[in-house]
């Protein structure tokens, strides 16, 4: 059984799923009140510009918090940005004790907050469930630390593989529970990228269909030679979209950019590099096997998001994975498997590199 601070820290650990559509592009953070070890109040990060969780927690307190402590699974801010810093909250209401599960890594915070709260004669203890707080900010630990956002890769495919029939219909080789499934990863998602060949071939909306996200993910199209046009769904929609191009920049497509890799390419390291310079914490990539598969050679996949339906279309259907050279059984890219799991008739497996 969990001691007292453990479970209290677990709930607030919990209260980050509440933040999971709403709190980009800031970590989903969750806080919990408590006095004597019952808790008196609950909080979660709320839409970018809107309170904290420290915060939130505060303005849903009924009573004083002064003696209380408190339990928040990232370090309270410690500068103001769209907000005032949560530090500052905590010392004004009269915390005794503050348990974080992790250090803010951000330069601005980075033991500041920390720093300031042990400056007021608060007791501060960190560490706790440290590893579970992280797990659903990996993008934003990623992005700030490494200067990448956590890029998730998803295809839907048979049982032997294969994304469409020979003929190139795709629609729909998953059910409806999987693709219900893919709007929750999509809704998490500060970028959803593909390729032309997919916007051509299928005309994607590529948007949320979720009442509980708070915005749409921007749309990035790789399009190497400027073949998008304007009026179709991707672009019609409500929220951004971006065309990155190879050589110069599409027309009347709205927002587009070149990053060329030097072999008339989109250079994939450069559209990351970019996307984390805009705050993506978390990108997803839904393409065909050409882009999946020079995103799966180059390293940059941090987690698959596969969904498997029983049927079989065999051999002249498309694979999942379009490699420019093919791999030997020792070049074979090694994986581990995290979860495994049904969605309906469907199965989901979650994997990262190994």
């Amino acid at each position: 059984m969990p001691g007292v601070e453990e479970r209290l820290m677990e709930r607030a650990v919990a209260l980050t799923e509440k933040s999971l559509f709403l709190s980009d592009p800031n970590p989903r953070v969750g806080c919990v009140i408590a006095r004597d070890g019952e808790i008196i109040a609950e909080g979660w990060t709320q839409p970018a510009g809107q309170a904290h969780a420290e915060v939130h927690a505060l303005e849903r307190l009924r009573g004083t918090a002064r003696g209380a402590d408190v339990f928040v699974t990232l370090e309270p801010c410690s500068h103001t940005g769209r907000t005032g810093p949560c530090a500052e909250a905590l010392v004004q209401a009269g915390i005794r004790r503050v348990f974080a599960a992790s250090g803010d890594p951000n330069p601005l915070v980075a033991g500041r907050g920390f720093a300031r709260l042990r400056e007021a004669g608060i007791e501060v203890h960190v560490g706790l469930c440290d590893e579970r707080a992280r797990e659903i900010n990996r993008g934003f630990f990623r992005r700030v630390s490494g200067g990448l956002p956590w890029v998730r890769l998803k295809l839907g495919a048979t049982v032997d593989g294969r994304i469409a029939a020979a003929d190139g219909q795709s629609r729909w080789i998953t059910g409806e529970a999987a693709r219900a499934d893919v709007q929750r990863w999509r809704a998490r998602s500060s970028a959803v990228i593909t390729g032309v060949g997919t916007v051509l071939a299928d005309d994607p909306a590529m948007n949320v269909r979720l009442d509980s996200a708070a915005v749409q993910p921007l749309r990035v199209i790789l399009d190497s030679r400027g073949r998008v046009r304007p009026g179709m769904k991707i672009f019609r929609d409500p929220g951004a979209t971006l065309v990155v191009t190879a050589e110069g920049v599409a027309e009347d497509v709205g927002e587009s950019v070149s990053l060329d890799d030097g072999n008339g390419r989109v250079s994939l390291r450069a559209l990351l590099e970019l996307l984390a310079e805009r705050e993506c914490n978390e990108v997803l990539v839904e393409a065909g096997p050409t882009l999946s598969g020079a995103f799966a050679a180059s390293g940059l996949v941090d987690e698959y998001v596969l969904y498997l339906a029983p049927s079989i279309l065999g051999h002249g259907a498309h694979g999942m994975f379009d490699f420019k050279n093919p791999l030997s059984l020792g070049q074979a890219l090694p994986l581990e498997f995290i979860e495994v799991g049904m969605v309906g008739p469907d199965v989901r497996i979650l994997a990262r590199p190994a």
